[in-house]
């Protein structure tokens, strides 16, 4: 029988990746859990940022049962630090999921794995292909903007109409009889290669590529303007009595749900968060800030914010709010809680000792 031919773009790249593949820990396997978890972790996080939760997780969690078997908490308390929460919920719902209802064995189709929880197009496409062999285009930033450079595409990528231009042209490339391997290539070539700003001396599809020819590198892929961020900001408040501190978990359907933190209003001014908390008024008096407006960049939220430090006698009582509960300090270590805080503990010595116990 005579072997389909490979596109010359998909022969390229593929003679490419050869050279250049970086050695990565799930790249050595089709295990379709390590996988799954690389893909997960990797959403929207660079790999020099993602790859030492990969470790940390798989060895916390190495088979689908024992993540499944996980408490939530001890889930966020790994994955802090990394970002976009949902992620984690998704990821334990998903373990539970192919736990009680598939037997601990993953779909290993694409049009069974896209209803997973917290399972896009592109993660499909990458578990189908790299655990299975299916031949599932992977689609996405760098995708659209190598195919829309090689081929001149104008289509504007935030357009509802361009997942499905480029998933169907993306099909046409991909060869069955190695689709993981182009998927890994493509990928790879869009991060190293083919770059925001790329190495187009280096390119071995320069000679064919629409975007170099007509000196287009720089406005191909067409991208319209993306809604402006909204801004908010969180006014903190450790309150800290007797060895214990006031927290509460973050439960409404907004950013960072399901992690902890200290007292918090948003608001831009304190008149205001006092005015709206009328038992902070005398706790004033012991308030230190802790730090000048801090600003914590979201995808599409810019948080600006600013602590301070309560340090109350014990013989000071008030109410506590609704939702909100006193732990030790030396607990409050071991819960999930945003970078943000995070950072704040790191960057103050007096916040860090108290905290320490």
């Amino acid at each position: 029988m005579k072997k389909a031919q490979r596109h010359p773009f998909a022969e390229t790249l593929i003679t490419w990746y050869a050279d250049h593949a970086r050695d990565l820990p799930w790249r050595r396997t089709n295990d379709a859990y390590v996988i799954w978890m690389s893909e997960i972790i990797l959403q929207q996080t660079r790999i020099a940022q993602g790859l030492p939760y990969f470790y940390k997780l798989t060895e916390a969690f190495p088979t689908v049962y024992d993540l499944a078997a996980a408490d939530e908490t001890t889930l966020f308390r790994l994955w802090q630090g990394l970002g976009y929460y949902s992620r984690a919920r998704n990821l334990h719902k998903t373990a539970k999921y192919v736990v009680d209802n598939l037997g601990g064995k993953f779909p290993d189709t694409y049009a069974e794995l896209i209803h997973l929880p917290g399972v896009g197009p592109y993660t499909a496409a990458a578990i189908a292909s790299f655990a299975f062999g299916e031949a599932s285009p992977v689609v996405d930033g760098n995708v659209y903007r190598i195919l829309a450079r090689y081929f001149g595409i104008e289509t504007d990528i935030l357009h509802s109409s361009a997942r499905k231009e480029f998933t169907a042209l993306a099909q046409e490339l991909i060869p069955s009889s190695d689709p993981a391997r182009f998927n890994q290539a493509i990928m790879e070539f869009g991060s190293l290669q083919c770059s925001p700003a790329p190495d187009c001396g280096n390119c071995p599809l320069r000679t064919s590529c629409v975007a170099h020819r007509e000196n287009r590198i720089n406005q191909l892929p067409v991208k319209s303007k993306a809604k402006p961020q909204r801004i908010r900001q969180f006014q903190y408040f450790i309150i800290e009595q007797e060895g214990k501190v006031l927290v509460h978990q973050r439960q409404a359907k907004d950013i960072w749900q399901g992690l902890w933190e200290f007292f918090c209003v948003e608001s831009s001014s304190i008149e205001e968060v006092i005015n709206l908390h009328p038992f902070l008024s005398p706790l004033m008096a012991h308030a230190v800030a802790l730090q000048a407006p801090a600003i914590h960049v979201l995808s599409h939220q810019k948080i600006i914010s600013a602590a301070w430090l309560m340090q109350l006698p014990a013989e000071i009582s008030f109410k506590i709010p609704q939702d909100y509960q006193w732990i030790l300090s030396s607990e409050f270590e071991q819960l999930g809680k945003p970078v943000l805080l995070l950072n704040l503990i790191t960057d103050n010595i007096a916040l860090k000792e108290i905290l320490e116990g």
